[in-house]
């Protein structure tokens, strides 16, 4: 089935939905997204990922155009004119279209605001069985990596780098500790038991499965750190994992060619990602 594409208040079939070659998001990456998981043709964690759209428009300047009951509203509509049961919802908001210039266009310039969705069985993931292999590479993306920019070149280098050495994704370092994976949270598990994930900061991004997931581990008695770990930390842990919007919770079972734990997914992990879609899935709106 052709997809409908949302675009700045028009419901578009797929080839007819067009953003002009002056658009800011195409000439300078000043844009911003927002990714969200759609479960039983519900919106999963919804909030979380309307409040950090708002949060990083704030942070450029770029005014949303939808009121908050209108963005959920609209949500809502692409899930049913898509037929979507399972799957994302794709948003991508820009600073809008001027001539190409560093300075940014007058106040009152249009931004442009574009929704897609993306059909995906988020249930049924191979890697959430097998786990997944990463690789170590240098954290070499910008300073403000709280903010959801589609500056994503980088990432996908890196990801790129990390499948020729023979991994599924790459876990990147700076100054000596982890940040994130390219496109997810980072999380370990020590032998004792205690979960630990990067603190916030500019370093990288509020993750809202991250923040589910902490949720979680509390309610069930898991302690909790945040604080940067090493790589070595990380090689030690006995399990290690990563979340995101798109993936949920996926166990990492090596670093580097170094096995985690047995070099199988671990309980907790498997315990995190079980827990999470059956919470999520009663929550979702």
């Amino acid at each position: 089935m052709q997809r409908i594409i949302y675009l700045n208040g028009e419901w578009l079939p797929e080839p007819d939905a067009k953003v002009s070659v002056f658009d800011r998001g195409f000439l300078m990456a000043d844009a911003i997204y927002e990714v969200t998981c759609v479960l039983d043709g519900k919106l999963v964690d919804y909030d979380g990922h309307a409040t950090r759209l708002q949060r990083s428009a704030r942070e450029l300047g770029v005014a949303l155009p939808l009121t908050a009951d209108d963005l959920l509203a609209t949500h809502r509509e692409i899930v049913s004119r898509n037929r979507i049961d399972q799957g994302m919802i794709y948003l991508q908001l820009t600073r809008g279209v001027a001539d190409r210039d560093f300075v940014y266009p007058p106040e009152g310039t249009p931004p442009t605001l574009v929704m897609f969705t993306q059909a995906k069985n988020v249930l049924e993931n191979a890697a959430a069985k097998t786990g997944i292999k990463v690789a170590l590479l240098p954290d070499l993306r910008w300073g403000r990596r709280d903010i959801k920019t589609v500056q994503l070149l980088y990432p996908s280098m890196a990801k790129m780098e990390a499948r020729a050495r023979g991994a599924d994704d790459a876990w990147l370092v700076e100054d000596g500790f982890v940040t994130e994976a390219t496109a997810a949270s980072a999380h370990i598990v020590t032998t004792d038991g205690v979960l630990v994930t990067r603190n916030l900061s500019h370093a990288l991004l509020a993750g809202i499965t991250r923040a589910s997931i902490l949720d979680i581990a509390a309610t069930h008695g898991v302690r909790i750190e945040e604080r940067p770990f090493t790589p070595a930390e990380a090689i030690a842990a006995t399990e290690a994992f990563i979340t995101s919007a798109t993936n949920f919770v996926v166990p990492v079972v090596s670093i580097d060619g170094a096995k985690i734990g047995d070099g199988n997914p671990g309980a907790l992990t498997h315990e995190f990602r079980q827990f999470y879609i059956e919470t999520r899935r009663k929550t979702a709106i």
